[in-house]
Order: C-alpha cells, then sequence, then structure tokens
C-alpha cells in the first residue's frame, strides 16, 4: 500500500512537469513518512520506485509530456498533508487521484489568453498596428481552439502544436495575400511563439546539469521535435496558402513601458497554458515585467541579445527559484512563463525560411542568404543556451545552499 501511493504521487508529479529532482525528493519524503524508504529511478516513460535494500520494487508509467501547474499544486499538497498527519493514510490514494485528475484551464479562457500572448509578443517583437496585432490574436485563438478540438480525438502530443502551427502560417499568407498586412512574418511566428515547449527544454538542461544524462537528452530531444513541428507545420501553412517567404529583418525596439507591459501579458498567458491558479499569477507576471526591464535596459546599453537574455534569465531565475517550492509549482514551468518572451522565435522562424528558400534556389543561391541563416541560426542557439544557463544556475546554487527540507 505505502509502495503503491509512493509511486502514485511520484508518477504524478513527474508526468504534470514538475522537475526530476523535486519528484524524487517528494517521493523519498512520502515514502520515509508512510514507513518505507525508497530509491527513485527515473526513466522516460516510467519511473521505478525501489525499497531501498530489497529486490521489491514498483513500476508507474509516467511520461513527462505535459505540464499542469494546477495538478503538480494539488499533489503536492496532498503529499503534505500527508505528511503532517493531517490525511489518514487510507484516504491517500483516493486524494492523489483526484489530484491528479484536475481539468486544465477552461476551453474560452485558454483561447482567450492564447490571442493576449500571441499579441503581446508581436508588440514586444515590434508592431503596434491594431491590424497586425488583430491578425496575430485571431490566429492564435483559432489555433487553441484546434489544439483542444484534436485533444478529444488523440493522445499524441505532437499533432496540437502541428496543427496549430499550420493555422498560424494560413492565416499570415491569406493576410499578405489580400494586403491586409505587411507584417507576414510576424503574424506567422507569433502564434507559433505559443506553442514552444520551454519547460520540457529547461527540465532537459536541468537533468543534464544533475548528470541524468539519457534523460537530460530524452527530453531535450522530445522539446526538438516539437520545435521543428512548428516550423515545419508554420511554413507548410504558409506556402501552402499561397504565402512568399522571404527572411524578414529584426524590428526597432519598442519603448521600455510598453515592453514590460506587453511582457507581463506575455508571462500571464503562459500561466493560463500550464493551468497555474488565478491567485499565483501576480508573481510569475511580476517577475517577467522585471527581467524584461533588465533586458531592454542591457540591450540599451550596447549588449547583444544573448547578454540581454542572460541577464534577465539570471534575475528571474534569482527571484523564483526560493519561491516555487513554497507555492509547490513546478520550476520549470514558472521560470519559462516569466521569459517566454525572450525566446528566439524569430531567430528560428528566419532560419528555417532561409532553409528552404536555399532549397528553392539551389546550387546558385546568393552568399548574402547562406550567411543570413547560418546568423540567424546561431544567434538562436546562442540566446537559449544562455537562457538555459541564467535560468539553471541560480536554481541549482539555492538547491545546494538550501536543499529541500523533506
Amino acid at each position: 500500500m505505502a509502495l503503491n501511493t509512493t509511486a502514485l504521487a511520484a508518477a504524478l508529479l513527474f508526468a504534470h512537469g514538475q522537475t526530476t529532482e523535486r519528484t524524487v525528493v517528494a517521493a523519498t519524503r512520502l515514502g520515509r513518512v508512510l514507513g518505507v524508504a525508497v530509491k527513485v529511478l527515473p526513466q522516460w516513460d516510467e519511473l521505478i520506485i525501489k525499497l531501498d535494500g530489497s529486490l521489491v520494487s514498483q513500476t508507474a508509467p509516467a511520461r513527462p509530456l505535459g505540464v499542469d501547474m494546477g495538478r503538480v499544486l494539488a499533489v503536492t499538497t496532498v503529499i503534505d498533508q500527508i505528511c503532517d498527519g493531517t490525511l489518514p493514510s487510507a484516504a491517500s490514494k483516493s486524494a492523489l487521484e483526484s489530484a491528479g485528475s484536475l481539468p486544465p484551464a477552461s476551453t474560452p479562457r485558454f483561447a482567450l489568453f492564447a490571442a493576449v500572448g500571441a499579441a503581446s509578443l508581436g508588440v514586444i517583437f515590434g508592431t503596434l498596428d491594431a491590424v497586425n496585432l488583430l491578425l496575430i490574436a485571431a490566429s492564435a485563438a483559432i489555433g487553441a481552439l484546434v489544439r483542444r478540438w484534436l485533444s478529444g480525438f488523440s493522445n499524441n502530443p505532437l499533432v496540437q502544436p502541428l496543427c496549430a502551427a499550420l493555422v498560424a502560417g494560413a492565416v499570415a499568407a491569406a493576410a499578405g495575400r489580400f494586403r491586409l498586412s505587411d507584417a507576414t512574418t510576424l503574424i506567422a511566428f507569433c502564434p507559433c511563439m505559443v506553442l514552444v515547449p520551454g519547460p520540457h527544454i529547461l527540465n532537459g538542461a536541468i537533468d543534464l546539469a544533475r548528470t541524468r544524462i539519457a534523460l537530460g537528452i530524452t527530453r531535450l530531444a522530445y522539446a526538438g521535435v516539437i520545435v521543428l513541428l512548428i516550423c515545419a507545420g508554420g511554413l507548410f501553412g504558409f506556402t501552402a496558402a499561397g504565402g512568399t517567404l522571404a527572411m524578414a529583418r529584426p524590428a526597432p525596439p519598442v519603448p521600455l513601458i510598453v515592453d514590460v507591459i506587453a511582457a507581463g501579458s506575455a508571462v500571464a498567458s503562459f500561466g493560463t497554458f500550464f493551468s497555474m491558479p488565478w491567485r499565483l499569477l501576480p508573481f510569475p507576471i511580476a517577475v517577467g515585467m522585471l527581467a524584461h526591464a533588465a533586458r531592454w535596459t542591457a540591450i540599451s546599453a550596447g549588449v547583444g541579445a544573448p547578454i540581454g537574455a542572460l541577464v534577465a534569465c539570471l534575475l528571474a531565475s534569482a527571484l523564483t527559484a526560493p519561491v516555487v517550492d513554497r507555492l509547490h509549482l513546478p520550476f520549470a514551468a514558472v521560470a519559462f512563463s516569466a521569459v517566454v518572451s525572450l525566446m528566439p522565435g524569430f531567430f528560428l522562424f528566419n532560419a528555417a525560411t532561409g532553409l528552404v528558400e536555399l532549397l528553392s534556389i539551389g546550387p546558385g543561391a546568393p552568399v548574402a542568404l547562406l550567411t543570413s541563416i547560418a546568423v540567424s541560426g546561431t544567434t538562436a542557439l546562442s540566446i537559449i543556451m544562455a537562457m538555459a544557463f541564467g535560468l539553471i544556475l541560480p536554481r541549482l546554487l539555492y538547491e545546494r545552499l538550501r536543499p529541500f527540507a523533506g
């Protein structure tokens, strides 16, 4: 009974976005309170819970495919109640099952905040035109509705971002063909940006930093496949609807106050995607706004985008690390929500667009196109690495100095 309860709790945390380390710590703590000393062996598709010093074990199927902060919060609260003695052990399994089956954010809220988040990213990336922002918001809202509709037919986590990206590309191409907007690149990639699997990238990087090499590589591979499908879906939808591919130039930066407000709106939208309770949203919003102000200031001082992202992520992680455990929330989801607008979607989309253009031209492609592809790809990789390092370092230092008291 104790081993089964511990395995269930660990599987729920692992499957819904909690970091591997916090999952192991929570399971070990729960097992100790229930009278069993356990060792948790996490793998991509299952957790093996072994009795320490024994051959007895329990295998719990679990894949870390989703992120649901509401369920992580509920499961962690049940674990605390069991450990504090306020919840009888006999009722622990049913309480955990109820916590793990909480509904996600409602479909209207999901679609609304998808629109808000994509439009906010449009502002951050340089457009203040009302028509552009309405097109971006409408595309993201339609994509969100498509994702929810598809979730009723398929449990495959790759189909939803692919189809939503197809919608974004098609809307952008239609806007260009009907001359509704000249900012077709922004209209295409801003709705795609809300699909980026940031928590999976961050959790994978944390696993690598903790030398869980196989699990970390698998997490990053899963995130990479999603990013590839987002790019492919957006480009295919764009070309299928008659759009003309062309690499875009970065827009001039927006004023600080506009940038900060838009960043806060983007954070709120991603908190909704990850089913964060309303009462907890102000914290990541405040962190995200402060981080964006730091990035804006750093870039205005003359540093490049990667260094600006590093500064912002160091600040966001330093503010988030001491708080997420007290709030019973997964670090990766909260931290990524705070800095989502720093993801180099513009450069990734430009690199993908350039590669498609390169294939269409063939051997006669100009050197300038090759240079643009290399610069966009290198810049995107540099920003992602800077973000991962900036988010991970303060968290690991905090855990080193203040280990979880379980």
